[in-house]
């Protein structure tokens, strides 16, 4: 809803960009199982992207977005997902934002309706090693919720 608020100021931008934090949508039943409620908001989050994106892809306003494959040392992590342990098998938040910096500068009539996972685009700039975002350095990253791989294919 707010992201519709917006339009009348992204129509007047150069490069106009709407980035939502919500996972790839997936309708394997196993990602709902012990956290419905947080799914069906999330996937919202997703459809959202979906539907927008071509809702104003002819005005070319991207709508588009961003999930982590890990988890990522935020406070919600330390205070919800696990506390020190888990903050240790995250990744800094900085792997978000230089993920999303990647996405917005980006041609918005070119990119929109993308489900990205921070991982993948910053293969896509080039970066191939992970560890500079290990919260705590040599650290196994734990694998966040809506996705199955760690590390993009091929990055070990």
């Amino acid at each position: 809803v707010l992201s519709k608020l917006t339009v009348p100021h992204l129509r007047e931008a150069g490069n106009p960009h709407v980035l939502t934090l919500s996972p790839p949508l997936s309708l394997e039943a196993r990602w709902a199982k012990d956290h419905v409620a947080y799914t069906i908001a999330k996937y919202g989050m997703s459809l959202c992207t979906l539907g927008m994106s071509e809702e104003f892809r002819g005005e070319g306003i991207a709508f588009n977005s961003l999930w982590p494959r890990t988890l990522v040392a935020t406070a919600a992590v330390q205070n919800l997902l696990g506390g020190d342990a888990a903050m240790a098998r995250s990744r800094t938040p900085e792997i978000m934002s230089d993920a999303a910096h990647a996405i917005l500068t980006r041609p918005s009539r070119e990119c929109t309706g993308n489900f990205f996972l921070a991982e993948d685009v910053l293969v896509e700039e080039g970066v191939t090693d992970f560890e500079p975002y290990a919260a705590a350095p040599g650290a196994d990253p734990a694998v966040d919720l809506y996705v199955d791989e760690v590390n993009p294919p091929g990055i070990g």
